[in-house]
């Protein structure tokens, strides 16, 4: 089978969690052969990949969003717009569930130009109506450059070109779910959803709290999003996700109950399962799995080790991982300089985890935002319990389904709350006997429930589907 997979901004362009999974998924699927169509910020990355593709990776599509800053008008626009072609414009404008079949024939086979429409007598009429409706108190230009800035990049993607696919595979809402529906569209294959997070209300979370957002637009730039999910969620053949908490929100945004599955997360478990215990030596060396970015809350790690550091002197904290926002890790390092935390946290950078965890007694999470962490998981199957924020589905990693009476793995605590992480982390510090139990626990079910031998089951499955339901 040729499937398409679609990306947006992780692989093959930055590590992290969701990229590591899908270099092992097509590596661990020889038999089908795999296109990428991923989305990037920046057209200066292009090319610029972190992994080796695979060889069962025939092509790779990229697509940058600030190339739609790129574009030149076609001049004055020559195309009439029908009456439906207004209405779907209109919509598209306004994120209110347009007539996307239209759309995508506009921009994939009439080839109207982006530039050209936004400087259209169509769009300028759309926009002002709206502006009379639901801005009237704000200034015209301020409410052109938020909707074209919403606009722009959507317009552009669906002029891109098209690789042709037997299923097209999207890894998120948003753009990525966005270019899958217009593939699925114009070649009339079938179309799954890989769901990691909940794209959309996390771009929620994001947006509430932007600055770049003025706050008469936030409302619409949020329900740009949720159109955007509409689109994959009513399109796609099936929806899955990595928890059942996940698939009850997929539902709640009126995703349909019986295209939801849940595919839980997979990691190498025989990789980390014979990892050597940390001998007793007096110290208690945590370990943090981590991107250096802002929704992984760095800095709250930083100051609850410090609240932890008030109480115990045997503690070292070290944090694994590369640089997402360069700005945001020079803050990071010069808060733990300010605090006297130097020789006590440990920035390692990237490492080989295997032989890192050698010298781990716990591990820490303290993410804003988290689908299902593999950094959790990998934790396990090397026998260390976690200490978590609450976010995602790491609650149910730590203590277990309901059908789960393996016992608790660790401690999960509010996102956010320095003093009861520190609380948390004290717990574990002070007794090997319940690290080295819960541990056990955590171990028991990774090789249980998260083996990557499990998860490539269930898609091997999902795509035996697909291609049975289309063959009919």
């Amino acid at each position: 089978m040729r499937i398409c997979l679609i990306l947006e901004g992780c692989y093959p362009f930055i590590n992290g969690g969701v990229s590591t999974w899908m270099h092992q998924y097509i590596t661990e699927m020889p038999e089908h052969e795999f296109v990428l169509w991923v989305i990037g910020a920046k057209a200066e990355d292009k090319d610029k990949f972190v992994y080796k593709l695979p060889e069962n990776v025939t092509e790779i599509h990229q697509v940058f969003l600030d190339d739609a800053l790129r574009l030149k008008s076609g001049g004055v626009i020559s195309h009439r717009f029908t009456d439906n072609e207004n209405e779907a414009l209109a919509r598209l404008v306004s994120s209110d569930k347009p007539n996307w079949d239209l759309l995508f024939d506009m921009y994939q086979v009439k080839r109207i130009n982006p530039i050209s429409y936004l400087k259209s007598e169509a769009f300028l009429n759309t926009l002002t109506e709206i502006c009379k409706r639901e801005f009237p108190y704000i200034a015209f230009s301020d409410a052109f450059h938020s909707v074209r800035s919403r606009l722009l990049p959507v317009l552009y993607l669906m002029g891109t070109e098209v690789p042709k696919a037997d299923v097209y595979h999207a890894i998120s809402t948003g753009y990525g779910g966005l270019l899958a529906s217009m593939g699925a569209y114009i070649n009339k294959k079938p179309l799954l959803l890989t769901e990691h997070g909940i794209y959309t209300r996390e771009r929620e979370e994001e947006i509430i709290r932007a600055k770049w957002v003025a706050r008469a637009f936030k409302k619409h730039w949020i329900s740009f999003f949720y159109m955007l999910s509409d689109l994959i969620y009513d399109r796609a053949f099936r929806v899955t996700s990595l928890f059942t908490n996940a698939m009850y929100t997929q539902i709640d945004m009126g995703c349909a109950p019986e295209k939801c599955r849940v595919i839980e997360n997979g990691i190498s478990y025989e990789r980390l399962c014979n990892i050597p215990l940390k001998e007793d030596d007096g110290m208690v060396d945590i370990g943090a799995v981590v991107r250096l970015a802002p929704i992984k809350d760095i800095k709250t790690m930083i100051y609850a080790f410090f609240e932890l550091c008030a109480r115990m002197d045997n503690v070292r904290l070290h944090i694994m991982g590369g640089v997402d926002d360069q700005e945001y890790a020079d803050e990071c390092y010069a808060l733990v300089k300010q605090l006297g935390l130097e020789g006590k946290i440990i920035f390692t950078g990237r490492v080989n985890i295997v032989e890192y965890f050698e010298k781990l007694d716990f591990t820490l999470l303290t993410s804003i935002s988290e689908g299902q962490p593999l950094s959790v998981l990998e934790s396990f199957a090397a026998r260390r319990p976690a200490v978590t924020t609450d976010v995602g589905c790491c609650s149910e990693l730590l203590v277990g389904k309901p059908t789960d009476d393996l016992g608790r793995a660790g401690y999960c605590v509010p996102p956010m709350q320095r003093e009861k992480l520190a609380d948390a982390m004290e717990i574990l510090c002070e007794s090997r006997e319940l690290r080295l139990k819960m541990g056990e626990i955590g171990q028991r079910r990774a090789y249980e429930y998260f083996r990557y031998n499990i998860m490539l089951t269930k898609y091997r499955d999902l795509y035996k589907e697909v291609e049975e339901e289309w063959q009919e």
